[in-house]
This record gives C-alpha cells, sequence and structure tokens, in this order.
C-alpha cells in the first residue's frame, strides 16, 4: 500500500527501523532547536529556527512524524497552553505531509510556510489578544526566513550529500 502524501514510500518503508530513527532524529533536533532559542521561537514575532526542518520530508518522508512529534515537544515548553500544544503540533502535521508530497524543494518550502501563517497566526492572535492580520504577517515573515533561507539550502545540501537518485539539485 502506497501512502499519497509520502511518494511512494510503502507502509513497510515507512515504519521500518530506519525510517522510525529518522523520525526520532528529527523529532530531536526540532525540540531542542526551539527550546535552545526559546527567545525568537515563541510569540507572534518568531523565527522558529527549528522550522528549517519542515522542508526536510521533501527528502525525506519519515520525517512527517518527527516533526510532528518536535512540535509537540517544544510546544508543551511554550507557555501558550493545551492550544499552542494540540493546533501548533496540528499545523506541523498538515505542513509536514503537503511538503512530502510537492514536486520541488522550493515549493515544498511554501506549506510550512502558509499553514502555520494562517493557523499559528489565527490561535495566537486569539491568545494573545492581538489582531489576526499582524499575527499573521510575523508569523509568516518567520516562517518564510526558516523555510526558505534555512530549509531550502539546508534541504539542498542534504540531497547533494546523499545522492537523492542523480536528481538535479536544484529543482
Amino acid at each position: 500500500m502506497r501512502f499519497l502524501f509520502f511518494r511512494g514510500v510503502s507502509a513497510k518503508e515507512l515504519f521500518s527501523v530506519r525510517s522510525l530513527a529518522i523520525s526520532g532524529l528529527v523529532a530531536a533536533i526540532y525540540a531542542v532547536t526551539t527550546i535552545l532559542f526559546a527567545p525568537i521561537s515563541y510569540g507572534y514575532i518568531q523565527v522558529r529556527i527549528s522550522e528549517a526542518l519542515t522542508v526536510l520530508p521533501f527528502l525525506f518522508p519519515q520525517a512527517v512524524f518527527g516533526l510532528f512529534v518536535g512540535c509537540l515537544i517544544a510546544n508543551l515548553f511554550g507557555g501558550f497552553g493545551i492550544l499552542d500544544v494540540a493546533l501548533g503540533s496540528a499545523a506541523t502535521l498538515i505542513a509536514a505531509l503537503m511538503s512530502s508530497a510537492m514536486p520541488t524543494v522550493y515549493l515544498a518550502a511554501l506549506p510550512p510556510v502558509l499553514v502555520n501563517t494562517l493557523i499559528v497566526g489565527g490561535y495566537l492572535s486569539y491568545i494573545l489578544d492581538v489582531s489576526f492580520l499582524l499575527c499573521a504577517v510575523y508569523v509568516g515573515i518567520g516562517q518564510f526566513i526558516a523555510c526558505y533561507l534555512l530549509g531550502v539550502p539546508l534541504t539542498l545540501l542534504l540531497r547533494e550529500r546523499i545522492g537523492e537518485g542523480g536528481k538535479d539539485p536544484a529543482l
């Protein structure tokens, strides 16, 4: 059985020891990076450096679950409560699933920017009693920085290093 969002990765491959190890590493790196850079990771004005990892599902569909778990753990430390834990993690999961299905790395960076702009911007606006537009713009700018200025170069570098099937690294 092939999953729609996992570009031809079978269920057996998705839940292999290697895949679970990749998910675990991504979760740990995401959570630790977010918490380590806490002053810029939380709030409506944020550049969550760990969000650079949200482009990884383009290369490693196994990273999807790691991103979800990493975000869930990181948001437990964020101080915005259960709404942040639930909705922030769900936004990351949705964006990661969409990124895994994208045909190019540049398009793979787009779902985390759009999904987090709307979902995270929306609930932070509610929690902080700040205008939605203001929250959405700031979250979107932070996501753009993390995904396009950090995530795309990281993914291209990893693709080059692992030799992803001889594909053109510029895609």
